[in-house]
């Protein structure tokens, strides 16, 4: 009972967190609007199905128009709010916003497992190639999109990154055994193959090289509703699944040999753990590029701060690091020059020397 007390009262404090950091940031920028009228603004946007509407489609097989029903929504609230300020809320700065909170969601409980699963607190999402992957894929799209069957650089980076999981694994796996230290080094050695394909490619990309840089370095710039409707589903759905699994996670952490005589199916445990994992991970890199230091920093703060119980860690880390992300995109834009920073770029220069900090306090302990 305690710790579903401790639970709840981490995820409410959290949660009201990450409220008040997405209404600030939505009101932030060069045209400043209140708080108040943010928050009006996004509520406003709320909508309930409210009846059935016909429309028509065009079938490729039948190749003419046919009626095809939908949903009717209607707005559950009617604030008082200028149309331009609630166009540049609503379309212009809370998706990017939502993007980031959604990423920094997947990314942080993404880091948790990998932490649990390693038993190693410097642990972090792309510790098995899976965001090198997703550059490899992204930096080949940009650089020689007709060798590439994919017509969607988020597809193209998805897939890369998923591919490197998957590759990681199974040179690692050895009769039906996937040692976490074999796993750990293959990692390694797949990145470093992977960085010296992405150098080539950029010395070969021509025009798309400031775009690969960029895409290379994290960036939320010019992100809309697409970008959240591809990251959201998949990200929420896969941590949500990765929260069942809290109690493996603790039980991982005595051991394979010791989970093992206590229930856990130890080698289709991490199989799964890693999996969606690594789809969590690659679903917010296809969308923001490589953004570092969230699935490192923000599951090892709230460990200090809550324990190592992943009952409790796990939910309390994702919401951490949804706000983590918002508030770093926010320095991000914030105008310092006539380019925007990428937020990779602000949140290496955040955490880096905050975990120095640790390191340094003897903060930085097994898990």
């Amino acid at each position: 009972m305690q710790r579903r007390v401790r639970t709840a009262v981490w995820s409410a404090g959290l949660s009201v967190l990450l409220v008040a950091v997405v209404i600030g940031s939505a009101a932030l920028g060069p045209v400043g609007i209140e708080p108040r009228i943010v928050a009006m603004a996004i509520l406003n946007g709320v909508a309930v199905p409210s009846g059935i509407e016909s429309g028509t489609a065009t079938l490729p097989l039948l190749g003419r128009p046919v009626p095809v029903p939908g949903l009717e929504f209607s707005s559950v609230f009617s604030f008082p709010v200028a149309e331009t300020h609630e166009y540049i809320v609503v379309q212009l700065r809370l998706p990017r916003i939502v993007l980031a909170a959604t990423v920094g969601f997947g990314l942080a409980a993404a880091g948790t497992v990998m932490q649990g699963f390693f038993r190693n607190p410097l642990a972090d999402p792309s510790i098995i190639g899976v965001s090198s992957g997703g550059a490899a894929g992204a930096v080949a799209a940009i650089a020689f999109p007709a060798l590439v069957p994919f017509e969607s650089l988020h597809l193209a980076a998805f897939v890369g990154a998923l591919a490197t999981a998957f590759l990681v694994y199974g040179i690692a796996t050895e009769g039906g055994r996937t040692p976490v230290a074999t796993l750990l080094l293959a990692g390694v050695a797949v990145q470093a193959f992977l960085g010296a394909m992405i150098s080539y490619m950029l010395v070969h990309s021509g025009d798309g090289l400031r775009a690969a840089v960029v895409w290379l370095m994290g960036s939320l710039r010019d992100r809309g509703w697409s970008d959240v409707a591809f990251a959201l589903p998949v990200s929420l759905v896969g941590v949500l699944v990765l929260a069942t699994y809290a109690r493996e996670l603790n039980v991982l952490l005595l051991g394979e040999e010791d989970a093992h005589h206590l229930g856990v199916e130890v080698e289709r445990t991490k199989l799964f753990l890693l999996t969606l994992a690594s789809v969590v991970t690659a679903a917010g890199v296809a969308v923001t590029g490589v953004i570092g230091f969230v699935g490192l920093v923000v599951p090892h703060i709230m460990r200090l701060l809550v324990g190592p119980d992943h009952r409790v860690l796990f939910p309390t880390s994702a919401l951490a690091g949804a706000s983590f992300l918002v508030v770093t995109d926010t320095i991000a834009r914030w105008p310092t020059g006539p380019t925007e920073v990428p937020v990779g770029i602000v949140t290496a220069a955040l955490g880096a020397p905050f975990f120095l900090f640790l390191l340094t306090r003897r903060e930085v302990h097994s898990v």
